[in-house]
């Protein structure tokens, strides 16, 4: 590719109108672009909401024609392990709240058009997180962490358990009580979300709140990972910032939610890197309240030059240049996020010293 079109799934993202305009050169690196970043199917819709689907080559239509219906078949089989979880909790009295995409789904957010969705997570409260896992297992799921150590972890220090997979079907669920490890920077109590949860129709099926959906996306991107492939995480914050954004009161309730929560500084980096990469439509006075937590200007500068070079993916045969290193210190950065260094200390190493393990 040539120099600057390493970005065309930013632009063709930000702008959906340039993809009637690209060559043959330029759809080539955005078509193997889309597949990395798992967006195939969000260009679908977005070329087909700006009315630009019938101008593209042919074959281009055809790669998006299957994406989408990819991901048609994906939510079918998330609505269908929905049902399956709603018939086996729901008459145990356990209220399921759903997260990420299946909440998305169920919930008609615009951001689920064309999006995949490999597995559900579920947020039930803590006094049903034992008895949720022993009605699941009783049912057909069966643990995918079989090891001691890492069942520990999870159990101990994470804000989920082990995951589950259903042993016919295949489908992953992934049982939170709260949606940051309790070890974390930011300490989300899971009731606090529960409490503003809302119904979606379904005898125990819930959904978060629009606000409080709005800050798991972007908590879970800025606070519990490194960012490195995490494009689509920002194309939701993008997605529910427009559609939740269209009424004006959501922006209030959105900011004082992330007051009272306390993660207004992963909300000001998600605020800032939705605007630069996507154009996102924030109100001045909204970014004027995230800016009250902004991090000293050497942080600032450096999260202003490594985040964007750590979610824009990258071709393994023309990586970019700050890539590597950024993907190395956001690394280090979502570990101390985490927990505390002795914490962090011992559980590196003990997972080099599994790997270096000959049973390994």
């Amino acid at each position: 590719m040539r120099k600057g079109e390493q970005n065309i799934l930013i632009r063709a993202l930000r702008e959906p109108a340039v993809m009637s305009g690209l060559d043959a050169g330029q759809w080539s690196g955005l078509l193997r672009l889309a597949r990395l970043a798992a967006l195939s199917g969000r260009l679908d819709w977005l070329a087909r909401q700006s009315g630009v689907f019938d101008q593209l080559p042919a074959r281009v239509r055809s790669q998006f024609t299957s994406a989408r219906n990819f991901a048609l078949g994906d939510q079918r089989q998330i609505r269908w392990e929905v049902r399956c979880l709603r018939e086996v909790l729901a008459p145990r009295g356990i209220r399921i709240t759903l997260l990420k995409g299946a909440a998305y789904l169920l919930a008609g957010c615009q951001t689920a058009h064309g999006r995949l969705c490999s597995d559900v997570d579920i947020l039930v409260a803590g006094d049903d997180l034992a008895r949720a896992e022993a009605e699941l297992v009783a049912h057909g799921w069966e643990a995918l962490k079989t090891d001691a150590y890492d069942d520990h972890y999870y159990r101990t220090w994470m804000h989920e358990l082990p995951p589950l997979r259903h042993r016919e079907r295949g489908m992953i669920v992934d049982i939170h009580h709260t949606i940051l490890p309790p070890t974390s920077r930011y300490v989300l109590g899971g009731d606090v979300l529960l409490s503003r949860a809302r119904p979606l129709g379904e005898d125990g099926l819930m959904a978060l709140s629009e606000e409080d959906m709005a800050v798991h996306v972007i908590v879970h991107m800025m606070a519990d990972g490194d960012l490195v492939g995490r494009l689509r995480e920002l194309v939701d914050v993008d997605a529910l910032l427009r559609e939740f954004g269209a009424r004006a009161e959501f922006w209030p309730r959105f900011m004082a939610r992330a007051g009272e929560l306390g993660v207004i500084r992963p909300v000001y980096y998600a605020l800032r890197l939705s605007r630069q990469l996507l154009a996102t439509p924030v109100p001045e006075a909204v970014l004027r309240g995230a800016d009250q937590a902004r991090p000293a200007w050497p942080v600032r500068v450096l999260m202003d030059r490594l985040a964007p070079a750590a979610l824009t993916p990258q071709l393994p045969d023309k990586p970019g240049r700050l890539a590597g290193l950024a993907g190395l210190l956001l690394y280090i950065r979502a570990h101390w996020l985490r927990m505390p260094p002795l914490m962090l200390a011992r559980h590196l190493a003990r997972k080099a010293l599994r790997r270096l393990s000959p049973a390994s």
